[in-house]
């Protein structure tokens, strides 16, 4: 835990922390409670409660309509900064749509953005960024030739891995991204991004990486497969021999196209 003010405030912005607390602490019950009424007047019934972001269906079936409408990446991009029915979005610095080439070939997905990707507004542009440019680099290829989103395009605070709440809104516009960009195989990057492109809550990464399936993803269909994330392989180093392993598969799975 740091001791300097300063670096003690960024450290708490970047967990979540954005509300500040007294000395003392608060009963929030107590607080909370209702002046007593008087016997003789009538309490009003509460008839309704306001809409809760994320996966209510009338969040999601604006997202659609938003994502169907966009006829293009830069359009879907402008619709998507616009929307705010992710709850990700109150705390985020900005968009993380995509870098790369939408053109490219392969299109990698990962999670969520971390706090370097918050920053800068590209994904994977941190530690996990590097590390996936030189397994790029390892089967010749790099930013010019494949394109990089993210399940949700905002910052989780603290950089945990986004909800199903969450992901539920981004999902119709992460869809529409694929379908304009048309790639001609998709890889996963990490046990979230696998779920929700596979449609599948209940795999585990370790039984599905390095594993080719035909997929449809909206209107897209093709070749897909999932890796170990690169944030992973930063903790667990051992495991980049089977990454390894993946991106010879996907070097060889491109070759004859």
């Amino acid at each position: 835990m740091p001791e300097n003010p300063i670096t003690d405030l960024k450290w708490y912005a970047a967990n979540g922390v954005d509300l500040a607390v007294e000395d003392e602490p608060i009963d929030q019950f107590a607080a909370s409670k209702p002046p007593a009424r008087p016997a003789s007047v009538p309490v009003a019934p509460v008839l309704s409660a306001a809409p809760a972001l994320g996966n209510e269906p009338e969040t999601v079936r604006e997202a659609e309509e938003l994502a169907a409408g966009a006829e293009n990446l830069d359009a879907l991009r402008e619709r998507f900064d616009r929307f705010s029915g992710c709850p990700l979005k109150l705390r985020a610095t900005q968009l993380v749509f995509a870098d790369g080439n939408p053109e490219g070939r392969v299109m990698f997905i990962g999670e969520a953005p971390g706090a370097d990707e918050d920053i800068q507004g590209k994904p994977f542009v941190g530690r996990a960024g590097r590390l996936l440019d030189r397994m790029l680099a390892a089967i010749d290829l790099d930013r010019s030739k494949v394109y990089i989103a993210n399940t949700v395009p905002w910052r989780p605070p603290g950089n945990r891995n986004p909800t199903d709440q969450e992901i539920a809104p981004c999902l119709p516009f992460l869809k529409r991204q694929v379908e304009l960009a048309q790639p001609e195989i998709i890889v996963t990057l990490g046990l979230v991004a696998t779920r929700v492109v596979f449609d599948d809550p209940k795999l585990t990464i370790s039984r599905t990486r390095g594993q080719w399936r035909d997929l449809q993803f909206g209107s897209w269909t093709g070749p897909a497969m999932a890796t170990l994330h690169p944030a992973f392989l930063l903790r667990q180093p051992l495991q980049k021999r089977e990454v390894w392993k993946d991106m010879l598969a996907l070097q060889e799975r491109l070759e004859p196209l």
